[in-house]
């Protein structure tokens, strides 16, 4: 079983975001912060607490929060340090998550125009091994998929 620490470790392994190639960087960093146990703060809301809340509220309130800083300092650590300055004082992991989303997958609808042109506009050249050239077909079909963009089978064959 991995600690934290491991765990902080291995983030650091990470290709950090900068800007492009979003989705795969999210899926990333969502599988590292499900291993941690602190994505449910992504969708879960704040507890909420008053003077009458009972000490197993207060605790459920305290593991959230500390779990929210958890996941909000995870995700910047993922990114580079230009993209971390820009986003280093929303606070919350909720709200960072959905402001990266929403700019980052409107840029990746306007990258699909240039994946479908990357494509269709593909030429196979003698200087280049076959094989390389194979992968790199590949490379971009899965990108389709990656954006859930279905390629007519007779298209991809």
């Amino acid at each position: 079983m991995t600690n934290g620490k491991e765990m902080t470790m291995k983030v650091n392994k990470l290709k950090k975001f900068e800007g492009v190639d979003f989705r795969r960087w999210q899926k990333k960093v969502h599988f590292l912060l499900t291993t941690l146990k602190v994505v449910y703060v992504l969708s879960t809301l704040c507890p909420e607490m008053d003077e009458n809340s009972t000490m197993e509220e207060l605790k459920k309130r305290s593991k959230w929060d500390n779990d929210d800083y958890i996941c909000r300092g995870h995700i910047l650590n993922g990114m580079s340090d230009f993209l971390f300055d820009i986003y280093l004082n929303l606070e919350s992991a909720k709200e960072l998550w959905d402001q990266l989303e929403s700019k980052y997958i409107d840029e990746d609808a306007s990258s699909k125009k240039f994946m479908v042109e990357n494509f269709m506009n593909y030429k196979m050249c003698d200087a280049i091994p076959v094989m390389e050239q194979f992968n790199e077909l590949l490379r971009i079909l899965g990108q389709f998929a990656q954006h859930n963009m279905e390629m007519p089978e007779s298209i991809s064959v």
